[in-house]
């Protein structure tokens, strides 16, 4: 399932490069950039066609109407049309623009923000429904046991269930924690991975550590990670220490028509 990444600056293209590093695919690039690397074209709209018969997972890097002025005379329906995202040039945010569940863009997000250090944007109303977002740290080898059982606990504690968890945010360093990864395929949450210095510049005054500092350059994971991964957060679940990880719980605070 190869990647298309489109971009129309010089800044859009150095997160594409960064992008085809960690995730593969090709770049398309408008010629006023004059990158040496990737496919160039004069207008999107003569490249956009083959792209959209090609590839099954297109990511812009730009403003978003580029994007949905591109696309927009391509649309079948939710079920045959690649999944498209949109990524700022600031590399901020990751939008699931289409075929959010259907084409895979809202797992698209997740992997484009991982890469970027972005906060995902998922819009589809069963994802925006979910309000809990999880923050854990874990030590290095823990069980795909130890954090379902901790994670089942910590949920239990403020009688939430787990349908409503939108995502389970750690550090950048555990991208490879074999325990984590199954848990995440085994409950089909996501994970959003933050990088060392978001925490470190976190708004958050919470209770940290010297022993954690050491050990992954930061006094506190699991706190400011559901905290710094929530929209509106409100903490309903204080660092809670079971066995090899640490977790903490944030509800996301929505506006309401009500």
């Amino acid at each position: 399932m190869a990647i298309a990444y489109i971009t129309f600056s010089r800044e859009g293209y150095s997160l594409a490069e960064r992008l085809k590093e960690e995730l593969g695919g090709s770049i398309y690039f408008h010629e006023s950039i004059g990158a040496k690397e990737g496919i160039s074209f004069p207008k999107v709209g003569e490249v956009i066609p083959e792209i959209w018969r090609v590839y099954s997972r297109i990511v812009f890097l730009g403003a978003s109407g580029i994007a949905v002025r591109s696309i927009a005379p391509l649309l079948v329906h939710k079920t045959v049309d690649p999944a498209v995202v949109v990524a700022d040039i600031g590399g901020r945010f990751v939008f699931s623009l289409l075929s959010g569940h259907e084409g895979g863009a809202n797992l698209l997000a997740y992997a484009v923000a991982n890469v970027l250090g972005a906060l995902p944007v998922i819009t589809t109303a069963s994802e925006a429904r979910k309000d809990i977002v999880v923050g854990l740290g874990c030590r290095k080898g823990v069980s795909l046991e130890d954090l379902k059982e901790a994670l089942l606990r910590a949920l239990a504690k403020v009688e939430v269930d787990i349908t409503r968890v939108r995502h389970i945010a750690t550090l950048e360093v555990k991208k490879g924690e074999p325990g984590l990864l199954a848990l995440s395929r085994e409950l089909k949450i996501p994970l959003l991975f933050l990088k060392k210095e978001r925490i470190l510049t976190s708004p958050y005054v919470l209770p940290g550590s010297s022993f954690v500092l050491k050990k992954v350059g930061v006094p506190a994971v699991a706190e400011p990670a559901c905290l710094l991964a929530s929209h509106q957060p409100k903490l309903i679940l204080r660092r809670m220490v079971w066995k090899n990880t640490t977790i903490a719980l944030a509800q996301e605070q929505f506006l309401s028509w009500e």
